[in-house]
């Protein structure tokens, strides 16, 4: 094969991704030589984590939120991720998998790892969320959740809560199975903006 043993994923890795993403051998690799690339020392620091995430945002900030996704990937909380790290993050928000995708969701959300959720925390994401929103986007949210302290007020109604009550990931899992709204007022792209985006590829 020619592969040095460092450029070379290990066995145990590869076979535990496949088991638990939805990539196949052959893309593992591929992802795994441009890692290597971007990053020779097999970790992705958070800075980088954040440029490799203003990429997909040029015209908004989405600092805060990429340090919380980060966090929620970095699964022994070493300050970087690793590959098999970077690729399960990769998997989760692209996943398919709506109950995989609600259990990273919860992770999110659990700012400080408690194992639940208060509402500071879900504003500490909105908050996040919301500056990833252009201005031009930002006219376009409904009165009722045009701010991030209005759509954390919706959302912690929805679920019925007080405003100390907390959340357990059952209860946010649940909530959200049986109310979609909440599914749309906890991800990043608001539903008016997406109509607005499909009207502009017509």
């Amino acid at each position: 094969m020619g592969n040095t043993k460092s450029s070379a994923l290990s066995k145990e890795i590869l076979e535990e991704l496949q088991l638990n993403t939805k990539f196949t051998q052959e893309e593992l690799c591929t992802w795994y030589q441009s890692f290597l690339k971007e990053c020779p020392s097999g970790r992705i620091s958070k800075k980088q984590f954040e440029s490799i995430y203003s990429k997909f945002f040029p015209d908004a900030d989405p600092k805060a939120y990429a340090q919380h996704v980060f966090r929620s990937f970095d699964a022994n909380n070493d300050g970087t991720l690793d590959f098999k790290e970077y690729m399960i993050a990769l998997h989760m928000t692209s996943s398919t998998k709506a109950n995989q995708k609600l259990e990273w969701a919860f992770c999110l959300y659990d700012v400080d790892g408690n194992g639940t959720i208060n509402k500071k925390e879900v504003l500490e994401i909105i908050t996040a969320i919301f500056r990833m929103i252009n201005n031009e986007d930002h006219k376009h949210l409904p009165e009722d959740e045009n701010t991030a302290e209005k759509r954390t007020n919706k959302i912690w109604d929805y679920f019925g809560k007080k405003d100390d009550d907390k959340l357990t990931e059952g209860e946010f899992i649940q909530g959200i199975v049986q109310n979609k709204e909440i599914l749309r007022l906890i991800q990043y792209e608001p539903q008016k903006v997406k109509e607005k985006l499909k009207e502009k590829k017509h």
